[in-house]
């Protein structure tokens, strides 16, 4: 089915099948929006998207591992076979490198003595991903009207913060993976805002916060809808919103 006359908002969000990214996928779904919910497993895909069908949400599954090119192009291609352009991309996919554990037991993030195949591991999903995913979709963003981007990224990328003995990270373990990974992602997202800022296009970077998910072992004390917030926020933005900023829910967050 061809649906380039829809009236709908199209919004594209990366490892959306659970956690933060599937609680995306049903906010921006509530508020009427056409959702692709990317995911690397097909069938956990179609799971979430029918649920979020199931809650009255309009949500399609669409296979793409940010990591595998030719999956990100062969998305890039069915958005554009059949809705013609894409409104909203939240780069929601990513990974810590260390499993499923608590942020203060990555022992194996610790600079002096990380493995080198981890941190390219952590950097293809959480940066280089994310640029493979912008530029295929950039043809189709540029069709929106008001095109939005919103880059999931960490506190923990916030170099201000993570350098601050005395603030709240002094107590976690180093990390040379995921922590850096994330701020630069925040770089990348202020290089993207400048390129497409002409285009009226706005580009952010969202910090969810400490959200209870796999990835932190479920330590976390917010949930997934919580974390979602900030992140739909930025994608609903008017024209004269921000762009190549870094918010949390409670504002903007030091670089």
């Amino acid at each position: 089915m061809n649906e380039h006359t829809t009236q709908r908002k199209v919004a594209l969000v990366t490892g959306a099948n659970k956690g933060i990214g599937r609680a995306i996928a049903e906010q921006l779904a509530a508020l009427g929006m056409t959702v692709l919910v990317g995911a690397r497993d097909p069938r956990r895909g179609e799971e979430a998207a029918a649920a979020v069908r199931a809650a009255g949400g309009d949500a399609h599954a669409l296979a793409l591992d940010v990591t595998a090119p030719a999956t990100v192009r062969e998305a890039a291609r069915l958005v554009e076979e059949r809705f013609g352009h894409l409104d909203v991309l939240i780069n929601n996919a990513g990974i810590t490198g260390s499993g499923q554990v608590a942020p203060q037991d990555a022992v194996d993030q610790i600079p002096s003595s990380v493995d080198l195949d981890m941190v390219r591991a952590v950097f293809e999903t959480n940066v280089f991903g994310v640029i493979a995913v912008i530029n295929a979709m950039l043809p189709l963003l540029r069709r929106s009207p008001a095109a939005r981007i919103v880059n999931v990224s960490s506190h923990a990328g916030s170099l201000t913060l993570t350098s601050d003995p005395d603030g709240p990270f002094a107590a976690l373990l180093p990390s040379a993976a995921y922590t850096p990974s994330k701020a630069t992602l925040n770089a990348l997202t202020v290089q993207y805002a400048n390129e497409l800022r002409k285009d009226g296009i706005l580009v952010n970077a969202a910090a969810p916060g400490f959200v209870n998910t796999e990835s932190n072992n479920h330590t976390g004390h917010l949930t997934p809808a919580q974390g979602a917030a900030v992140v739909v926020r930025l994608a609903t933005l008017g024209a004269d919103g921000p762009t190549a900023g870094f918010f949390s829910e409670d504002g903007p967050l030091p670089w």
